[in-house]
């Protein structure tokens, strides 16, 4: 076996924070400025969100990507006429499947999970829910949470996130994106400012979750209002839902080094650029299932029995679906063509070894 590449595909989560991102902080670290917001870092962040989309959005900065989800959606359900209305989501989206119960938990509302073999909402799946529409005895659709790119690495085109905007908007619901990974689908569906604003502020997404710590920051994200009136009070919902800053400046900071010259795109397209190499490597070897090559930073093989273990031994990834072997292979934005390539010699050398032990 060749030398391992440690946890190189593990998840984008397990890399660093780039370079820039650390200068940036450093140099944020200088003296004392005013908590909560009230400094420079943070109105260049703000300033640079209102930049980035060409409109007059309002940026509110949080710890990470659950909270992020759990302010965005607060602050649409406050500007909704009561709590009693629900979440459309799929039975993939993170909210339903890997946030512990979050929303049920602090918003204290329903999750309508629509099957989706794609991961991707439908006009056709959120009119589905007009039955439950004015009877008292079901709870009202009001939100309508998609991810771009979901948790399946698929993506959304900018047509498609329109058709699913204008129905919502037709039912009178309002439209929220889980944006972890914005980097990659931005990066995938043409790479810059323009792209991002075609599937976003211009398909009609009233809301995001703008995702930093996938894509080179140490831990930063933000909701941003693409409709400054739903922006009303998200002041207060940060705080509530424990995720206003103190030290703004160090989370206001990274995103700053992440904006300034489309970095942030340029490490997504890296990180896409790297699943695609690997997946193009791999794809050959016997007993490999890949599928076709991938939208964005995400694989999701199947191996052969007795594979799976034999290969996390040597360098770590995580499961996808056990029961049919599945596994997930995520590269990041510091993964290298070395990195690539010793991953894909290790596969092929535990597919001659078990083709040996035959």
């Amino acid at each position: 076996m060749p030398p391992a590449p440690d946890r190189a595909f593990a998840s984008d989560n397990a890399a660093g924070a780039h370079p820039a991102v650390v200068e940036a902080v450093i140099a944020a670290n200088a003296g004392h400025v005013l908590a909560y917001g009230a400094d420079d870092h943070t109105q260049e962040c703000e300033a640079r969100f209102r930049d980035l989309f060409g409109a007059d959005v309002t940026t509110r900065v949080c710890f990470n990507g659950t909270g992020a989800n759990i302010a965005a959606l607060a602050t649409l359900m406050g500007t909704l006429t009561g709590p009693h209305h629900a979440i459309v989501c799929t039975n993939w989206s993170h909210i339903a499947a890997d946030e512990t119960g979050a929303p049920e938990r602090t918003l204290g509302t329903k999750l309508i999970e629509l099957p989706s073999p794609d991961a991707k909402i439908t006009p056709e799946m959120v009119e589905s829910t007009g039955h439950l529409q004015g009877v008292q005895h079901h709870v009202q659709p009001g939100i309508v949470s998609l991810t771009q790119p979901t948790e399946l690495g698929t993506l959304y085109t900018p047509a498609e996130i329109a058709a699913v905007c204008d129905a919502a908007h037709r039912m009178g619901m309002l439209v929220h994106l889980d944006g972890a990974r914005i980097a990659n689908a931005t990066a995938a569906l043409g790479g810059d400012r323009t792209t991002l604003r075609s599937f976003t502020i211009d398909a009609g997404v009233d809301v995001i979750s703008f995702g930093g710590t996938k894509n080179g920051a140490f831990g930063a994200e933000a909701v941003v209002f693409l409709d400054p009136m739903l922006a009303t009070g998200s002041e207060y919902v940060r705080k509530q839902v424990t995720q206003l800053p103190s030290k703004m400046r160090y989370l206001s900071a990274q995103f700053n080094a992440l904006l300034h010259d489309e970095l942030w795109i340029e490490l997504g397209r890296h990180s896409n650029k790297m699943a695609t190499n690997l997946h193009h490597l791999v794809a050959e070897i016997p007993g490999v299932e890949l599928g076709t090559p991938p939208e964005v930073n995400s694989l999701f093989p199947r191996l052969p029995h007795g594979w799976i273990e034999l290969l996390r031994d040597w360098c770590f990834f995580w499961d996808w679906d056990v029961t049919v072997q599945q596994v997930r292979w995520m590269t990041a934005w510091d993964t290298t063509e070395r990195d690539v390539k010793r991953f894909a010699s290790g596969v092929r050398a535990i597919s001659g070894s078990a083709d040996s032990d035959r």
